[in-house]
């Protein structure tokens, strides 16, 4: 059976997999937030970054991609996923919402919950624009993965508060 994947992160703008179509969709009762620690992206084991993950929310939603992976490489799509989000992050079966035109699909989505070992949860804006400045992992900079992300969801029409908030309090940082 084919399978959709929801991306709300890296997966929006490098997804790296196999897909015969891809969509923007939204997942509600979840929101986007920058509390996941990346020590083997984004960072390092004794300074993570920080990468989003998906808290519940149950009036907002998420905005990203939807891809829909072949049933022929569903097994193996989902093997380098588990690798790819290893740090944390677990399968989540959920009710996608697909725009354009708008149904619903079932499908998966990687979350990391509050309860897992990299969780770095809440933190004042100032101190996670620190971290995000300082951190660099095997994937690059923390900072590029907050722009990519940030231009991603703009090219979406996706408005996230978070994610833009952020965004602007880094490159202020920086100027």
């Amino acid at each position: 059976m084919n399978r959709w994947v929801f991306g709300y992160g890296s997966l929006i703008w490098r997804p790296d997999i196999e897909f015969i179509e891809s969509r923007p969709a939204r997942l509600p009762g979840w929101q986007r937030r920058f509390w996941q620690g990346s020590h083997d992206h984004r960072g390092v084991p004794d300074q993570p970054g920080r990468v989003v993950t998906l808290v519940p929310e149950p009036t907002g939603h998420c905005d990203g991609m939807a891809y829909l992976v072949d049933q022929s490489v569903v097994d193996a799509t989902f093997q380098a996923l588990d690798v790819r989000e290893k740090n944390g992050y677990e399968r989540h079966e959920v009710t996608l919402h697909l725009l354009d035109p708008a149904h619903s699909e079932d499908g998966l989505v990687y979350i990391a919950p509050v309860d897992n070992h990299a969780f770095l949860g809440p933190a004042p804006l100032p101190d996670m624009v620190a971290q995000i400045l300082q951190c660099e992992g095997p994937s690059g900079r923390n900072i590029d993965y907050l722009f990519e992300l940030a231009t991603a969801l703009r090219q979406l029409d996706a408005n996230d508060p978070h994610v833009f908030e952020l965004e602007a309090a880094v490159r202020e940082a920086l100027a």
